[in-house]
C-alpha cells in the first residue's frame, strides 16, 4: 500500500491519487506514522505537514517507521523538508524543492508553508515562497525581470508573514516596487494555467509517481539504536490504540486501569517480567527469570524491585500478557473514564491536571494499603514508584471519583 499524506498541494481529486494501491491521508501530524494501517513494507510519501495547529511530525517517528521496513519518500512541503534532514538514514528526497533544501539554497519552513481556512478546507489560500521564487526565476526567463529585480522582489515577498502572502499581498508588494508589470505578467499567466508557478504541485506529482513506480530509497535502514529512546517510547505508547467489543480504546489506558484496579495484577507483572526474561530486546540473550535475578543480585531482591523493562505496547505479545486479566467490564470502565477524563478537562480549559494528593488517596483506597507501603506496592504492578503510580493513574482518576460519589448517592436514595 501507498500512503500519501497531502493537503493542500493536491486535491484529493487529483487522478494520480486515485490509483487502487494508494490511500490518501489528511497532512501528516505527530502520530500517525503510529497508525496500525501503515504496516512493514508499505511506501509512504509525505508531501503536507501540519505546523502550528497540531503538534508537527518528529523525525524519530519516520526514522522508526525505516527501521521497520517502511519506505519513505518526502517531496514539496514538510516532506522535501524532511527528506533533507533524513536522506542519509534512507528517506529519499524527491523534487526541485528537496534538492533547494539538500544543497541549502533554501532553509527554514516558511518556504514550504501555506496559510489555510480554520473551517478544514485543505485549500491553500496563501503563496509558498518556493512558487513566489519560482513564478520570479519563469518571469526572469520570459524577460519581464531582471535578476536584480527579481531577488528585490523575492526580498519584499519573503518579509510578508506566511499566513498573509495571498495573492492581493503579492500585487500589493509588486505596486509598492513599482513592479506591477510583473503583477500583471503573473495574473495572465495563472489566468490561462491556474496552476502556473506551482512547484510544489510538480514536485508532489513527481513524488506520488516515483512511488508508484516502484522508486525506493537506497541503503540499509538504520539499526534502532539510532531512533530509540524513552521520548520515542513514550510517543508510540501514546498512539497505540485498540479496538475491541466495538470500542476503540487507548491500550495506555487499558494497562494502567489494569495496574492500578485489578487485584491480581501483581502476578500478571511477575509473569511479563518472566517473558521480558526469555524474550528481551533484539541482541540480548534469553534467560529463565531466576537466573538472571541470580546474576544480577543474588537473589536478594524481588524481580520488580530490580527489573523494569521499558514497554512497548504496539508489541502483541506484551500486551497479550498484560491484560490477561481483563474483562468486558474493565473495558467499559476505560471507555468511561477516557470519557470522564475529556469532560473534566474541557470544564477546566489551561487548568491543573488532578494533583497528586487526590491520585495518592485514590492509590491508598483502591490497594488498601498504609502510604509506607505505596512505593512496594507500585514497583510490583509495574509502576516503579508511587511517584510514578500517582502520575500514570491522574487520568483514571475523575472517571472513578466521579463512580464513587454516583454510588454514594444511590446507596443514599436507597437509604431513604
Amino acid at each position: 500500500m501507498h500512503h500519501v499524506f497531502v493537503g493542500p498541494t493536491l486535491p484529493r481529486s487529483e487522478p494520480v491519487l486515485s490509483a487502487p494501491e494508494v490511500r490518501v491521508w489528511p497532512p501528516i501530524r505527530h502520530g500517525d506514522l503510529f497508525d496500525p494501517a501503515v504496516r512493514d513494507g508499505d511506501t509512504v510519501v509525505i508531501i503536507d505537514g501540519v505546523y502550528h495547529q497540531a503538534p508537527a511530525l518528529k523525525h524519530k517517528e519516520i526514522l522508526a517507521a525505516m527501521g521497520r521496513g517502511v519506505r519513505v519518500i518526502g517531496a514539496a512541503s514538510i516532506g522535501a523538508l524532511r527528506a533533507a534532514e533524513l536522506d542519509t538514514f534512507g528517506m529519499l528526497g524527491v523534487g526541485a524543492i528537496y534538492t533547494a533544501y539538500a544543497q541549502g539554497e533554501i532553509s527554514g519552513d516558511d518556504e514550504v508553508a501555506v496559510g489555510q481556512a480554520p473551517d478544514g478546507n485543505r485549500e491553500a489560500l496563501t503563496w509558498p515562497l518556493v512558487n513566489l521564487r519560482h513564478a520570479l526565476e519563469l518571469a526572469r526567463a520570459a524577460g519581464v525581470l531582471d535578476e536584480a529585480r527579481a531577488e528585490w522582489l523575492l526580498a519584499a515577498m519573503r518579509a510578508v508573514y506566511y499566513p498573509q502572502r495571498t495573492t492581493a499581498a503579492v500585487r500589493a508588494v509588486c505596486q509598492r516596487q513599482a513592479e506591477a508589470e510583473f503583477a500583471d505578467w503573473l495574473a495572465q499567466q495563472r489566468e490561462r494555467d491556474p496552476y502556473f508557478g506551482d512547484l510544489k504541485r510538480l514536485d508532489a506529482l513527481t513524488a506520488v509517481h516515483a512511488a508508484l513506480g516502484d522508486l525506493g530509497p537506497t541503503g540499509a535502514p538504520p539499526p534502532p539504536v539510532t531512533w530509540d529512546s524513552s521520548y520515542f517510547r513514550a510517543w508510540s505508547n501514546h498512539f497505540a490504540l485498540s479496538r475491541v467489543d466495538g470500542l476503540e480504546l487507548s491500550t495506555a489506558a487499558r494497562v494502567v486501569y489494569q495496574q492500578a484496579f485489578d487485584p491480581d495484577f501483581r502476578g500478571r507483572w511477575a509473569d511479563f517480567l518472566a517473558h521480558r526474561s526469555r524474550h528481551p530486546a533484539p541482541g540480548g540473550a534469553g534467560l529463565p527469570l531466576p537466573e538472571r535475578l541470580e546474576q544480577a543480585t543474588g537473589g536478594s531482591l524481588p524481580a520488580h524491585r530490580v527489573f523494569h523493562p521499558a514497554l512497548d505496547l504496539h508489541d502483541a505479545a506484551t500486551v497479550t500478557v498484560l491484560l490477561a486479566g481483563e474483562t468486558h467490564d474493565d473495558r467499559l470502565a476505560v471507555a468511561r473514564y477516557t470519557d470522564a477524563l475529556a469532560a473534566y478537562r474541557s470544564e477546566r480549559p489551561g487548568a491543573a491536571a488532578v494533583s497528586d494528593a487526590v491520585a495518592r488517596r485514590v492509590l491508598l483506597q483502591v490497594w488498601g494499603c498504609r502510604p509506607k507501603a505505596l512505593n512496594a506496592q507500585a514497583s510490583a504492578r509495574g509502576l516503579i514508584s508511587a511517584a510514578y503510580a500517582i502520575e500514570a493513574v491522574k487520568r483514571l482518576v475523575p472517571g472513578y471519583l466521579a463512580e464513587v460519589k454516583e454510588a454514594i448517592r444511590a446507596e443514599q436514595g436507597g437509604d431513604r
